[in-house]
């Protein structure tokens, strides 16, 4: 047992009094601003301790889930990854790139070689030693031409991939990339045992603070404690159970009666109740999430950019914010760069509900005649279809004629998503902007669901992700941001917050707004009281 752990210990047991506790961790050299989660600084915050169950409520199952990294596609696959496997690399709650399964990484000159030195002595849940030959499989697991994973637009900068001795590996560049590091904290590059493949990967081996001990896909998850986990004060819950509620009552109801401790997606419109409810917190985060609607270009009419304008004068956003967030966010420019994030072209002009302009758009297009389907459930976010309906109703003004179509909410994901022409969809949003970017608007890349490609927002793509002088790459950025809002096929109606709720038995530090459920971490930052 470390002196950290047995002072907790001591303090739990109250063999010792929080002044006693507080002197005891400076002696350490542990103070406030270095661990805040020891601190009661916050009506949440309490002195981590292990034990409990945690029993997660959460959208977007969907019975086509996989524990494939390549694939993950919901919140509920995307949260159970991270239960049970690492990164090298972490995000943590200031959006900065700290160290997981690496140590430590450095680039050369130019940025476009970058190594990074592994931990050693990490186990796998079968037992077996990380070294450079599993990072250098995981990597290569979304860079093969088969794969269709969506990390494969964010890595295919990298060149060649080589290990120098069982704890160091390089990777070399294209082109220079001074944000590298982030890339690698991507929720789809968890690392898991070289060899992987087909059905295996559903057993879930990783090095991460649980171990999977059942896999229901659309249904539950079950995990127990990693007896070994190498992460010192994190993973405290005996197990976890990560159970799959899409229906948003259904939700509330569990976490109200107890069955369930933590929800995601509150419903907002009865979120002020929620508040008096004794023995629930609810929590709101501003980071990068945003809602979209977006439009395939390469499927008419959406190729056609005045459609695209028009449908984006059409779309009254501050309604939206106001009826189906309740005020929890702010309105998008039809760009996904969040208001959070360091190069937000905050400048830019903000777009707003235009009637007229948006009739003048569509008669141009020759389309007022045309039925514009608009596909949406609640899977895709809460109050999705609501908001469908809206914008409907908001087009109309227009002389534009939208059909809300309604799909199921199981295997939305898979069978609606870049599948239809015209849907609704959520993204958690990115750390960094080149990570956003080249995820879902780069030209090739696989969640890319517009499927626009613009020849100037790709050079500048490049550009910017190899430029080291700070303002060259703010302009770049912004530059891209504009060319987005005025050609892409992304509606960005609005940015959310992460509205989340859980019982007031559970403790935790900072929360990470990187993506929902304390950047997907819940399960190993946050313990019970």
């Amino acid at each position: 047992m470390t002196d950290l752990s047995l002072l907790t210990q001591m303090f739990n047991e109250k063999t010792i009094n929080r002044r006693q506790f507080i002197k005891g961790l400076s002696a350490l050299g542990i103070t406030a601003a270095m661990s805040p989660a020891l601190f009661a600084g916050t009506a949440h915050a309490s002195v981590p301790k292990k034990g409990g169950l945690l029993r997660i409520g959460i959208t977007g199952g969907s019975t086509t889930d996989s524990m494939d990294p390549a694939t993950l596609t919901s919140n509920m696959n995307q949260n159970v990854n991270w239960q049970i496997r690492n990164n090298l690399v972490e995000i943590d709650h200031n959006f900065k790139a700290i160290p997981e399964l690496a140590e430590s990484w450095g680039a050369a000159p130019g940025a476009k070689v970058w190594t990074f030195k592994l931990r050693k002595g990490i186990e796998f849940h079968n037992g077996k030693t990380m070294t450079s030959e599993d990072v250098i499989y995981s990597i290569n697991h979304h860079l093969s031409k088969e794969s269709k994973s969506a990390a494969k637009g964010i890595l295919k900068s990298i060149t060649n991939i080589k290990a120098d001795g069982k704890y160091e590996v390089i990777f070399e560049l294209s082109g220079g990339s001074a944000d590298f590091p982030f890339i690698l904290g991507d929720y789809h590059l968890t690392i898991c045992p070289a060899g992987t493949k087909g059905a295996e990967w559903e057993k879930g081996i990783g090095t991460g603070g649980y171990i999977l001990e059942k896999w229901e896909p659309g249904v539950r998850a079950h995990s127990r404690r990693n007896p070994n986990y190498w992460k010192e004060g994190r993973a405290h819950f005996d197990e976890i159970e990560t159970l799959s509620i899409v229906d948003t009552n259904a939700r509330t109801n569990a976490l109200k009666t107890g069955q369930i401790d933590y929800m995601d997606r509150v419903e907002l419109k009865t979120v002020n109740l929620m508040k008096k409810v004794p023995g629930i917190n609810v929590d709101a985060t501003t980071g990068t999430a945003h809602y979209t609607m977006p439009m395939m270009v390469d499927q008419k009419p959406y190729g056609d950019n005045n459609v695209r304008m028009a449908l984006k004068l059409a779309v009254d956003r501050e309604a939206l914010v106001k009826q189906i967030l309740r005020g929890y966010g702010s309105v998008g420019n039809d760009h996904p760069i969040a208001p959070v994030q360091q190069f937000c072209a905050k400048g830019l002009e903000q777009r707003k509900y235009d009637p007229e302009k948006a009739k003048f758009y569509m008669k141009k297009a020759g389309m007022l005649d045309h039925v514009f389907n608009l596909h949406a459930a609640d899977a895709a976010f809460s109050g999705a279809v609501d908001a469908a309906i809206l914008m409907k109703e908001h087009a109309k003004k227009a002389g534009i004629n939208i059909n809300v179509v309604r799909e199921p909410d199981d295997g939305y994901w898979s069978n609606v998503w870049m599948k239809k022409e015209w849907c609704m969809c959520y993204w958690g949003g990115r750390a960094i902007e080149d990570m956003m970017f080249s995820t879902a608007y780069s030209d090739g890349a696989p969640w890319n669901d517009t499927h626009w490609k613009n020849k100037r927002f790709n050079e500048l793509l490049i550009s910017a992700r190899g430029e080291l002088d700070t303002e060259k790459r703010r302009k770049m950025y912004y530059d891209m941001q504009e060319i987005c809002r005025n050609d892409s096929g992304t509606v960005v109606p609005m940015f959310n917050q992460m509205v989340e709720a859980s019982s007031d038995k559970l403790g935790h530090g900072p929360i990470s707004a990187a993506m929902a459920l304390d950047g997907m971490r819940v399960g190993e930052r946050w313990w019970r009281k």
